[in-house]
C-alpha cells in the first residue's frame, strides 16, 4: 500500500512539473521583443488577417503575431532535427553516428548549433520584414527600425528558442511526455478559445449562420474520432520466432510486427505546409514597382488556404512527403536484419533481402492509405465548412497524437505500478523470505 501511494505521489509530481513548465512557457510568450509597438502590431494583423503567417502563429501559440521573444517557437529545432534525420539516410557516416550512443550525442550537439544558426537567420529576416509593416493609418509596427533593432531582435529570438528547447528537455526529464511535443501541443491548444470567440463574433455580426457553426462543430467531432481511430490503427505483420527452451520454459512462436497506418505521423503535412508557404513568403519581398509584381500577387492569392490550387498542391505534396518520410520512420532493411539475427522470419518469405522487399511492399501499400487519410483530414474539413480553422489538418493531428501519447504514458505508469505490487506481494523482490 505504501509503495502504491509513493507511485501515485510520483505521478502527481510529474503532472505538477509538466503544468508548471507549460505555465512558464505561456508567461514567456507574452514578453514582446524590445522596440515593438504592441498597439500597431495588433491592429496590423487584425486588418490583414495574417495570411501566410497563420501556420507559424499557430505553432508558436500566438507569439508570432505579438512578436514575442518566443516568436520563432520550437520549429527551428524541429527543422534542423528533420534535416539531420534526412542526412542520415544520405550520408553513411551520419547514419553510423546515429546508431552509436556517443555519435548520437554528437549529432544532438550539432543539431543545437544548427538551430542557433537557423534562428539567427530567421530572426534577422523576421526583423527586416516587420520593419516594413504599417497599419492602414500609417502607424509603423517598429518604433525605431535599423541595424541595431535587427541585431537585437536576432539575438533575442535565438535566445527565446534555446530557452524553449531547454524547457522542453526539463519537461521530458520531469514530466509526462516529450517536451517539444507538449510545447507545440500547448501552443495550438491555447489558440482554440480565441478561435471560438472569433466564430461567436462573426455569428453575432451576421457573417456566420447558426447552421454553419453546427456544421463546423460536427466536422470537428467526426475528424477527431477519425484521427484517433487511424492514429491507433496498425497493420500486423505475422512473424515466427524459432522456439527455445530456457529453464523449462518455451520461448518463441508466432508473434506480430506492428506497422502504423499513419507511418509518417504529422511530418508530411508540416513539410508540405512549409513548402507551400515558401513562394508566398518570397512574394512579400518583391517590390511594388517590379513588373512581375502582378504575377507574384496572383500566385500568392492562388496559394492561400482554401483556394483550389492550394488544395491540389497540398494534396500532392502530402502524398510525396508521406512516401518520402515513411521509409525514414520504418527502416525495412534494419528490421529485416534484426529479424534475421533473432532467428525470426515472416511465414512464406525468405530471411534477408526477400524479407526487406516484402516489408517495402507492405509499407508502400499502407503508406498510400495513410497519405489518403492525411489529405482528407487536412483538406476536407475546410472544404465542407467553407472556412479555415485552427482546429483542422496538422493542428488536429498534433493535438490528438500528443494527447493519446500522454494518456498511454499515464496508463503505462499505473499498470507498471500494479504489476510491481503484484510481484512484491508474492515476496519475489525484497524481504528475508524472497523467492529469488
Amino acid at each position: 500500500m505504501l509503495a502504491s501511494q509513493g507511485k501515485i505521489e510520483e505521478l502527481k509530481k510529474k503532472i505538477f512539473y509538466t503544468f508548471l513548465f507549460l505555465v512558464v512557457y505561456r508567461l514567456a510568450a507574452q514578453v514582446p521583443v524590445p522596440g515593438v509597438n504592441a498597439t500597431a502590431i495588433t491592429s496590423y494583423f487584425a486588418e490583414s488577417g495574417g495570411g501566410i503567417f497563420d501556420l507559424v502563429n499557430t505553432f508558436s501559440g500566438g507569439a508570432f503575431k505579438r512578436f514575442s521573444v518566443l516568436a520563432l517557437g520550437i520549429m527551428p529545432y524541429v527543422t534542423t532535427s528533420i534535416i539531420f534525420s534526412l542526412l542520415g539516410e544520405v550520408v553513411p557516416q551520419i547514419q553510423e553516428m546515429q546508431e552509436d550512443s556517443e555519435g548520437h550525442k554528437k549529432i544532438q550537439k550539432w543539431t543545437r548549433y544548427a538551430s542557433v544558426l537557423l534562428c539567427c537567420v530567421q530572426g534577422y529576416g523576421m526583423a527586416a520584414v516587420f520593419e516594413t509593416f504599417k497599419t492602414k493609418t500609417g502607424m509603423p509596427v517598429i518604433n525605431d527600425p535599423g541595424m541595431l533593432f535587427r541585431l537585437t531582435t536576432m539575438i533575442t529570438l535565438a535566445a527565446g528558442t534555446m530557452f524553449l528547447l531547454w524547457l522542453g528537455e526539463r519537461i521530458t526529464e520531469f514530466g509526462l511526455e516529450n517536451g517539444v511535443s507538449l510545447i507545440i501541443f500547448t501552443g495550438i491548444a491555447v489558440e482554440l478559445p480565441s478561435e471560438f470567440m472569433q466564430k461567436m463574433t462573426l455569428f453575432k455580426n451576421g457573417e456566420l449562420t447558426g447552421l454553419s457553426i453546427l456544421l463546423s462543430i460536427a466536422v470537428i467531432i467526426i475528424a477527431l474520432y477519425v484521427v484517433a481511430f487511424v492514429e491507433s490503427a496498425y497493420r500486423n505483420i505475422p512473424v515466427q520466432y524459432a522456439k527455445r527452451v530456457i529453464n523449462n520454459k518455451v520461448f518463441g512462436g508466432n508473434q506480430n510486427l506492428p506497422l502504423r497506418v499513419d507511418t509518417g505521423g504529422v511530418m508530411p503535412p508540416i513539410l508540405a505546409s512549409s513548402l507551400l508557404a515558401a513562394p508566398t513568403t518570397l512574394a512579400n519581398f518583391v517590390s511594388a514597382t517590379s513588373p512581375i509584381k502582378p504575377y507574384v500577387d496572383a500566385i500568392h492569392q492562388s496559394l492561400m488556404p482554401g483556394q483550389l490550387l492550394f488544395n491540389l498542391s497540398f494534396a500532392v505534396l502530402i502524398f510525396y512527403m508521406a512516401y518520402f518520410y515513411a521509409p525514414i520512420q520504418f527502416k525495412t532493411k534494419k528490421v529485416s536484419e534484426m529479424l534475421q539475427k533473432n532467428n525470426a522470419f515472416v511465414p512464406g518469405i525468405r530471411p534477408g533481402e526477400h524479407t526487406k522487399e516484402y516489408l517495402d511492399h507492405v509499407l508502400n501499400r499502407v503508406t498510400f492509405f495513410g497519405a489518403l487519410f492525411l489529405v482528407v483530414v487536412c483538406i476536407l474539413p475546410s472544404v465542407l465548412t467553407g472556412s479555415h480553422s485552427r482546429l483542422e489538418g496538422t493542428s488536429l493531428l498534433i493535438l490528438v497524437s500528443v494527447a493519446m501519447r500522454v494518456m498511454i504514458n499515464v496508463q503505462t505508469f499505473m499498470y507498471s505500478d500494479k504489476y510491481e505490487n503484484a510481484f512484491k506481494s508474492k515476496g519475489k523482490y525484497n524481504g528475508p523470505n524472497r523467492r529469488f
